[in-house]
């Protein structure tokens, strides 16, 4: 096993970019392989959502840690990132457009098969991917780690296309119980492949070791949660991407 990395540049700016996404594969392997676009939580892409693209990359498929906020824009400011990402969830047709821009992107790497694809994403990067779906492009699938569940109202009335897995802390204060069964109808209605894995006893960010426990009510890592969503993940892409 041999993993790289290289950063890449992809996007106009009609739509905020360029936008700046990294990615990660085995160089061991040869030939094209399925690709798999990481979308970062609120703060934007960071360590954590690297060596998930790392880890899929072990895996066999070349992740692409993307960037949704344009100039490969970070920060460890939780008062920075609140306002960066409420600015872009107020425009949700500008949040798909630059998924799309990232699908684009990867599917256009010579290491990628560019019919076998997929996306996965944390918290705001779970809205996002599920906001891909929505948008009825042809991808494999797409899962979303303690994501928000509502619908743009940009979002086209038509097919969902991909297969949809959500994993969902059932005691997240940011997709109560009300969304999630808003969510499950709007899946059901738009034809959807999808499933929906609960935890119950856990809260947002359950798969994000500095989110400590007790900290902030309804948040907080739990080990046993991350283990089970990864198991279904893999799980999932392997149905998806064969």
């Amino acid at each position: 096993m041999a993993l790289q990395r290289v950063e890449i540049t992809y996007g106009s700016p009609e739509i905020g970019g360029p936008f700046i996404g990294a990615l990660h594969w085995d160089d061991a392997l040869t030939g094209p392989r399925p690709g798999v676009m990481v979308a970062p939580a609120f703060r934007g892409r960071s360590e954590f959502e690297e060596a998930r693209a790392q880890e899929l990359a072990a895996l066999g498929y070349v992740g692409f840690a993307i960037d949704y906020y344009g100039q490969g824009w970070t920060t460890t400011d939780a008062t920075e990132a609140h306002a960066a990402k409420d600015k872009l969830d107020a425009d949700r047709a500008t949040l798909a457009a630059r998924m799309l821009a990232a699908l684009e992107a990867l599917k256009s790497q010579d290491l990628v098969d560019a019919e076998r694809t997929a996306a996965m994403g944390y918290c705001f990067g779970g809205k996002a991917v599920l906001d891909l779906a929505r948008e009825g492009v042809g991808i494999g699938g797409v899962a979303s780690f303690h994501g928000i569940l509502d619908r743009a109202a940009t979002a086209p009335d038509m097919k969902i296309v991909s297969d949809v897995l959500v994993m969902h802390g059932w005691d997240d204060p940011l997709a109560r119980p009300d969304s999630v069964l808003a969510f499950g109808q709007e899946m059901t209605e738009r034809g959807a492949k999808w499933q929906l894995h609960a935890y119950g006893n856990t809260g947002h960010a359950f798969t994000n070791p500095a989110a400590k426990p007790g900290a902030q009510p309804g948040f907080g890592f739990d080990v046993k949660a991350t283990a089970r969503s990864w198991r279904a993940l893999v799980d999932f892409l392997a149905e998806v991407l064969r």
